[in-house]
């Protein structure tokens, strides 16, 4: 699974960052980058939890 985050609709609520520390985090400018992509399998579950926890739909789940 790879996902990317669309940083123009992200408001950093850090949402996904607490959902999947491993994947996610936030910059110096408070907005949410992907730390690694592919996503570990053992990460898989929690990065689609943050998916779909973004209110703003900013994290896009690619197709490989």
């Amino acid at each position: 699974m790879k996902v990317k985050v669309n940083r123009d609709a992200c408001i950093g609520c850090g949402a996904c960052e607490a959902i999947a520390p491993n994947v996610f985090e936030l910059d110096d400018e408070g907005i949410s980058t992907v730390k690694v992509s592919p996503v570990a399998k053992e990460d898989e579950g929690d990065s689609k939890e943050a998916v779909e926890s973004c209110p703003t739909s900013a994290i896009l789940e690619e197709k490989e």
